[in-house]
């Protein structure tokens, strides 16, 4: 159990600067619907972070240099996925071996996945 709870605290510390990044950006667009055609259109910070955001390269004067690539930051990002999932099954083992009561625990869960779709189902009929 001790490499249980290392494992959870090292690659959730490590990945915590990303995953604050991506729902930092996601949650500007999920409330900024104004949409950039094309990259090149990025010019203030959090113009240009929402396209590496969507786009995976941070936008830059393509005229001088090259396009950029996106395929190192998108290995980088499809590993912090693969650990924001593990790390948060060993999460969930966690709460229900070291809680008092697994119920609450169940509860919580259940919750988590249950208000998601009721909000979902509830906006349909708005």
């Amino acid at each position: 159990m001790k490499r249980l709870r290392q494992a959870h605290l090292f690659l959730g510390v490590f990945f915590t600067p990303m995953l604050v990044f991506f729902i930092g950006t996601g949650w500007y667009q999920t409330v900024n619907i104004e949409r950039l055609k094309s990259t090149s259109e990025a010019e203030t910070l959090v113009q240009k972070l929402r396209v590496v955001h969507t786009d995976q390269i941070y936008p830059g004067d393509t005229e001088i240099r090259k396009p950029s690539s996106p395929k190192l930051f998108q290995a980088l990002v499809v590993v912090m996925s693969a650990a924001l999932l593990v790390t948060t099954g060993l999460g969930v083992v966690l709460a229900f071996r070291f809680s008092k009561g697994p119920w609450t625990v169940a509860l919580c869960l259940l919750g988590g996945i249950l208000v998601p779709i009721l909000l979902l189902w509830a906006g349909r009929a708005a």
